[in-house]
């Protein structure tokens, strides 16, 4: 599952992005990958680990709402049960 967020563009700067991903690893856990930063710029990469799909969905779903809260808006979203 993939999203991908975006604020509106300042005058004479890049907009800002999140891309929140939830990937299941090898061992039957989960990552939720947080990449944040500018358009055309520098990024952060953060990975969180749970043991359960349920956990890490919360999770994203919790950093989705405070982006929202934020200004950003859903560019993209990407799964069999993607969050808008």
């Amino acid at each position: 599952m993939r999203l991908y967020l975006q604020q509106r563009p300042v005058a004479g700067e890049a907009p800002r992005f999140v891309q929140l991903a939830l990937q299941q690893d090898l061992l039957g856990g989960w990552t939720l990958l947080r990449e944040t930063g500018q358009v055309g710029g520098r990024s952060l990469l953060k990975r969180e680990q749970f043991l359960e799909h349920e956990a890490a969905l919360k999770a994203l779903e919790k950093a989705r709402d405070l982006h929202l809260k934020r200004g950003f808006q859903v560019m993209f979203a990407q799964g069999a049960n993607a969050p808008y």
